[in-house]
C-alpha cells in the first residue's frame, strides 16, 4: 500500500477507527504488522514487510536565480565627506546575467555648500565563458543613466564595456579586469573624456561560507588633465546561510583624485 495515502485515510478516519491502531502507518494493522516502523515511504506488502521504495518528486533546481541587495558606504577626502544609501537586483540565468543598480548619496563638504541625491543609475548585461581549466572570461555591457543632477553639466546616458578573466587554483582565486567607458556628458566648465580602468587581485576562500580578497585598481578621471584614479582594496563575502549574504569592502586612494578611504557594506537576500 501507499502511506501517503493511508495517512490522509487514517488522519480521516480517525474519529471513528478507534479500535485500530497503525503506529508506523503503512496502512496495516499493528495487531498483523510483522515489520514494524517501517520507514514512512516504503510501499509494504499485507504484513507490513517493504517490497519497494516510493520515489519522492523533488522539484528540480531551477537555472535561474536571482538576488537583491541593499547597501550603504561611506566615502572621504581633505575637501568632503559622501554618504550613500544603494539597491542594487541581479537576475542569473545559467552563464547569463542581469543587473539594475541605483543609489542615493548625501555630501558634506568643507567650505562649500553641501549636495544630494541620485548618483547614475545602472543597467547592464554579463556572460560567462568556460574555457580551459579553472579559467573563466566574463563579457560585459551596460549602460550609466543619467539620474544624476548637475548644475554646471549636461548630464547624457554613458556606456561601458568589460571584460574579467579568473582562474581558481585550489581555494585560491586570481583575477584581473578590464572596463572601457564611452562619456557622453557635456559641459562649459569641464572637458570630458572616455576612460580605462583596470583590475588585478587575488582572492582566498577561507570557508564555503567565506571570501576574502584584495586588489589594485587605476582608472583615468573623467576631467581631461586630472590624475588618474589609483586605489587598493580589500572586498569580503558571507554567506550567513543559503538565501542571506553580507559583503563589505575598503579601499584607500593614492591619488589626488581619489578619495582617501571609502567603507561599503551590502546585505542581500538570494532566491
Amino acid at each position: 500500500m501507499n502511506k501517503f495515502l493511508m495517512l490522509l485515510l487514517a488522519s480521516l478516519l480517525s474519529s471513528t477507527l478507534f479500535a485500530y491502531s497503525d503506529t508506523d502507518l503503512d496502512g496495516v494493522a499493528d495487531s498483523i504488522d510483522k515489520c514494524p516502523n517501517t520507514p514512512f515511504n516504503d510501499l509494504v506488502n499485507s504484513y507490513g514487510c517493504p517490497i519497494s521504495k516510493v520515489k519522492l518528486k523533488v522539484k528540480k533546481k531551477t537555472k535561474w536565480h536571482a538576488d537583491v541587495i541593499i547597501g550603504t558606504s561611506y566615502s572621504g577626502s581633505k575637501s568632503s565627506n559622501t554618504y550613500s544609501t544603494s539597491l542594487q537586483t541581479d537576475y542569473y540565468y545559467e552563464n547569463f546575467s542581469l543587473q539594475a543598480s541605483t543609489s542615493y548619496y548625501k555630501t558634506v563638504a568643507k567650505g562649500y555648500s553641501n549636495s544630494d541625491g541620485l548618483n547614475d543609475s545602472f543597467i547592464g548585461a554579463a556572460y560567462n565563458l568556460h574555457f580551459a581549466k579553472h579559467f573563466t572570461l566574463r563579457l560585459g555591457t551596460g549602460a550609466l543613466l543619467p539620474t544624476y543632477k548637475s548644475s554646471s553639466s549636461t548630464n547624457n546616458t554613458d556606456y561601458t564595456g568589460s571584460s574579467t578573466l579568473s582562474y581558481n587554483l585550489s581555494k585560491f582565486n586570481f583575477f584581473g579586469g578590464y572596463t572601457y567607458t564611452f562619456i557622453n556628458d557635456t559641459s562649459s566648465s569641464y572637458s570630458y573624456q572616455n576612460t580605462n580602468a583596470y583590475t588585478l587581485g587575488t582572492g582566498y576562500y577561507f570557508t564555503n561560507n567565506l571570501y576574502i580578497s584584495g586588489a589594485y585598481n587605476q582608472s583615468n578621471s573623467v576631467y581631461k588633465g586630472d590624475t588618474d584614479i589609483k586605489t587598493a582594496s580589500l572586498y569580503a563575502y558571507y554567506a550567513i546561510n543559503t538565501n542571506y549574504f553580507l559583503s563589505s569592502s575598503y579601499s584607500h586612494g593614492f591619488t589626488s583624485s581619489a578619495s582617501d578611504n571609502t567603507l561599503s557594506l551590502q546585505v542581500g537576500y538570494y532566491f
